[in-house]
């Protein structure tokens, strides 16, 4: 599969995930839309560093790590991702418990 496949529905996936953040008001939904922004990112890292891997194998660099930093950062950004998805859902529940509702709008109120 060409690589301008990859970065075609990484656009796509990182563009809805945009648009969702500055057009809800939802925490949850935004929450998504930040880990679908995320995973656009992911998918681009991991495409190129399979080409980088590719085009070392072509040239004739068979010993070994070539295309293998971006599955590498993929990793590291799954390990923050999770982390912040745990901080995260536990700031939703709070915000729930206190004010029965998840609408970002209201917490604006809550600066006075």
């Amino acid at each position: 599969m060409p690589i301008l496949n990859y970065i075609i529905l990484s656009i796509a996936l990182f563009s809805i995930g945009i648009v969702g953040v500055l057009t809800r008001r939802n925490a949850i939904i935004i929450f998504m839309c930040i880990e679908l922004m995320l995973n656009a990112v992911n998918l681009l890292l991991v495409a190129f560093s399979k080409m980088h891997m590719n085009t070392a194998f072509k040239a004739g660099d068979l010993a070994g790590t070539a295309g293998t930093d971006g599955q590498i950062f993929v990793f590291f950004i799954m390990v923050v991702a999770a982390a912040e998805v745990s901080v995260g859902l536990a700031i939703i529940v709070m915000m729930y418990r206190n004010i029965h509702s998840v609408d970002v709008n209201f917490l604006n109120r809550l600066k006075q």
